[in-house]
C-alpha cells in the first residue's frame, strides 16, 4: 500500500481535472475575508454621509405624528414597516455586493469551478477516525499556525494604534456632537485600514501559500500514476474484446461483398480472397474481401452459393491476403499472376456458358518469392478446381 511519503510525484492533468469536477480548488480564505471587508468598508465610506442624511430624514418624518396618529395603531405599523423595509433593502445591497466580491475572490484565487459535488450529503465525513485525521493534516496545521500569526500581529497592530490614540479619545467627549462625530469616523477610519492593510498582507502571503498546498495535497505515487496510464489506455482485457468485435463486424463486411466477385483464390483451408474486376470503372482488379481459416471458410461457402469460382492458388492467396487493401487496387508485382487467373475464369465461364471447351489446369501463377509470406515453405503447384461453379 502506498505511503503519504511515496507521493512524491505531482499530479496528472487527468487527476487535476477530475478533482476540478469535485468541486474542490485552491482556495484561500484570507483573500475572502480581504475581500468582503474591503468592499464593505468601502461602501461604507462612500455611503455613509448619503445613507446618515437618508436615515436623519426617515427619523424625523417617522418622529412627527400628531394625536390622530397616536390613536391610530395601523399608521404607527405602517411606519414601522416602512422604516424596517427600508433597512432590509440597504441589507441586501450590501449583502449582494459583499457576495459578489466574495465569488470573485475565490474566482481569483483557483478559477471558476461549477459542481455540485460538494453539496451532496456525504456520509462518509461523520466518521470521526477520519475527522481526527483532518485534524493533523499538514493544511490544518498551516491554518492554526497561520491563525495564531494573524491574531498576534493584529493584536500588537490594535495595541500600537489604541495606544497612539488615547488622548484623542479621551478628547472626544469634551468636544461638541458634530466634532466628535466626525473625529470618531476618522479614528475608526484609520482603524478599518490598518486592519485591511494587515489582512491585505496575510491575503498575498496565503494565495500562493493555498496554492502549493492544495497541489502537495494531489501528489500522487508511481503506482497511482501508473493505474491511472492504464485506465487511460483501456483494459487489456476490454481492448481485447474490442478488438475482436471489431474484426468481427469487419469480417462480417467482408463475406458480404463476396457475391460481388468475378472469383476467389484459396489456401485452399487457410486464406480466401475474392477478387472483382471491371474494365469500366477499375485500372487494376480489386480485393473486395478476404480472410483467413472461418472467415476463409465462410468466403468459400458463400461463393459456393452464388456459384462463383473457386481456385486453388496457395502462393497467390497468401500473397493477396499480405500485400493487398480491401476494396482497392492490387499490388502491380501481382497483375501478371492474377491476370493469368482472371483469364482461365473467363474461359471458364466462356465453356459453363456452352461458348468454348472447358479450360485445362489453372497450374501456379507466377507470384514474386518476396511476396509470398510463407517463403521457404511453397506448396508443390495444385490444379485449380471450380468450388462452386456450375456442373
Amino acid at each position: 500500500m502506498d505511503s503519504s511519503q511515496d507521493k512524491s510525484l505531482p499530479a496528472t492533468e487527468r487527476k487535476l481535472q477530475k478533482t476540478r469536477s469535485d468541486g474542490q480548488g485552491a482556495r484561500s480564505r484570507d483573500l475572502s475575508h480581504l475581500a468582503i471587508l474591503g468592499t464593505g468598508a468601502l461602501m461604507m465610506l462612500m455611503g455613509a454621509e448619503p445613507l446618515i442624511q437618508h436615515l436623519r430624514m426617515a427619523l424625523a418624518q417617522q418622529l412627527a405624528f400628531d394625536a390622530h396618529t397616536a390613536k391610530t395603531p395601523a399608521l404607527m405599523m405602517e411606519r414601522m414597516l416602512s422604516m424596517g423595509s427600508l433597512g432590509l433593502k440597504i441589507s441586501l445591497v450590501v449583502a449582494a455586493v459583499t457576495t459578489g466580491a466574495a465569488l470573485v475572490s475565490g474566482m481569483l484565487a483557483g478559477g471558476w469551478i461549477l459542481s455540485l459535488k460538494p453539496i451532496q450529503p456525504q456520509f462518509n465525513r461523520l466518521n470521526p477516525l477520519s475527522g481526527l485525521t483532518n485534524l493533523f493534516s499538514k493544511q490544518q496545521m498551516v491554518t492554526v499556525v497561520k491563525m495564531v500569526v494573524m491574531t498576534a500581529i493584529l493584536s500588537f497592530v490594535a495595541w500600537k494604534f489604541l495606544s497612539g490614540h488615547l488622548a484623542e479619545i479621551a478628547a472626544i467627549s469634551s468636544q461638541p456632537s458634530a466634532m466628535a462625530l466626525s473625529m470618531t469616523g476618522q479614528w475608526l477610519a484609520s482603524g478599518v485600514a490598518l486592519l485591511l492593510l494587515v489582512v491585505f498582507l496575510m491575503a498575498v502571503i496565503d494565495v500562493p501559500l493555498q496554492a502549493y498546498l492544495f497541489k502537495s495535497r494531489l501528489k500522487m505515487s508511481h503506482e497511482e500514476v501508473k493505474q491511472e496510464h492504464k485506465e487511460s489506455d483501456g483494459n487489456p482485457q476490454i481492448k481485447s474484446k474490442i478488438r475482436q468485435k471489431q474484426r468481427e463486424i469487419a469480417d462480417r463486411a467482408s463475406v458480404n461483398a463476396v457475391p460481388r466477385a468475378d472469383f476467389v483464390v484459396t489456401n485452399p483451408t487457410h486464406y480466401a480472397v475474392a477478387l472483382r474486376y471491371d474494365e469500366k470503372t477499375m485500372a487494376a482488379p480489386q480485393v473486395i474481401s478476404k480472410g483467413t481459416d472461418l472467415v476463409a471458410l465462410k468466403i468459400r461457402e458463400v461463393a459456393g452459393a452464388h456459384k462463383i469460382p473457386v481456385l486453388e492458388s496457395p502462393m497467390l492467396a497468401r500473397a493477396l491476403y499480405a500485400h493487398a487493401d480491401l476494396d482497392q487496387a492490387i499490388p502491380a508485382a501481382l497483375y501478371t499472376a492474377v491476370a493469368q487467373v482472371l483469364a482461365y475464369v473467363y474461359r471458364l465461364k466462356a465453356a459453363l456458358r456452352g461458348e468454348g471447351p472447358m479450360p485445362g489446369d489453372l497450374g501456379e501463377p507466377v507470384v514474386p518469392a518476396e511476396l509470398d509470406p510463407h517463403q521457404g515453405r511453397r506448396a508443390p503447384g495444385a490444379a485449380a478446381t471450380t468450388e462452386g461453379t456450375a456442373p
